[in-house]
């Protein structure tokens, strides 16, 4: 059986620590509300430790408290290839950083590894070049190896030229400039409308199997309203699900996360579950 032919587990991490938004803790009421819409026997919900963390004389805001919850997550993927090795796992957050131990879980599986980064932001910023010191903003370029050591994955896990950026379009300098000179795929929004070009990409990177990452804010924001950050003119949940449909088809699913949901209140927590369950059926 194909890893991605089994029944799909759900690890729902509640993190808010990596998050630049002043709501930052409303990614909680997000996840626990796509958690309520889960299969209940299907879904594990970790109990994220709410204290904010220290830096530890790094330029990474709450880095301990990232630590703490980066670690818990792995333990709950190692209890799970225990109790169902066959069965994939789709992450949901919390904020972005809530991915990086899921990567290295599917790339201790998978060594010939492609992660897609669906994000409105392309999250490569390193310590020293973040605005605003919030993880999540550094957490594809941790996943490429660089960055603080407590977080990096291991130099080597994922190289810079088996990851596909798609439906970016807010960049800073130093992304930019990371993109071109490492060689980061970098797909645009009119490019992922062509169903087939995300798993073109991911092909032509090399890769055997294949990662993927959703931040909700690479969807425009008339689609969904629960978005601290949002974009305009991003793509539609439609345009969406059909790129990675067809990713799926052509390249191995061995692992996904979702993260960013963050509704203005609990009571519209439920407003967008349409939309994002859309999605998750997607990965699933």
């Amino acid at each position: 059986m194909r890893e991605d032919e089994g029944m799909t587990r759900y690890l729902v991490v509640p993190q808010w620590q990596g998050s630049p938004s002043s709501r930052a803790m409303q990614l909680i009421d997000g996840a626990q509300a796509i958690a309520g819409d889960l299969p209940r026997a299907s879904t594990t919900v970790l109990d994220v430790p709410m204290e904010a963390g220290e830096s530890l004389g790094t330029g990474i805001h709450r880095l301990s408290a990232l630590q703490r919850v980066r670690g818990m997550v792995a333990q709950a993927l190692d209890a799970h290839d225990a109790a169902a090795p066959d069965e994939p796992v789709l992450t949901i957050g919390g904020d972005c950083g809530i991915a990086l131990a899921p990567i290295a879980h599917a790339a201790r599986r998978s060594p010939g590894l492609a992660v897609v980064w669906i994000d409105a932001h392309p999250d490569l910023n390193s310590p020293d070049s973040s605005p605003s010191g919030a993880f999540a903003g550094m957490a594809l370029r941790a996943v490429i190896g660089d960055g603080d050591p407590g977080l990096a994955l291991p130099a080597g896990t994922i190289a810079a030229e088996r990851v596909v950026v798609g439906g970016a379009r807010s960049f800073d300098d130093p992304e930019l400039e990371l993109v071109s000179e490492r060689g980061i795929a970098a797909l645009t929004v009119e490019a992922l409308r062509d169903g087939d070009a995300l798993a073109d990409a991911v092909l032509a990177t090399g890769a055997d199997a294949v990662y993927v990452h959703i931040d909700i804010d690479a969807l425009d924001p008339a689609e969904i309203a629960g978005n601290a950050q949002p974009e305009p003119f991003g793509v539609t949940v439609a345009e969406l699900t059909v790129a990675v449909a067809r990713l799926r088809e052509r390249v191995p699913l061995v692992g996904a996360s979702l993260a960013g949901y963050s509704p203005a209140s609990v009571a519209a927590a439920t407003d967008d579950l349409g939309a994002i369950l859309r999605v998750i059926g997607a990965l699933a």
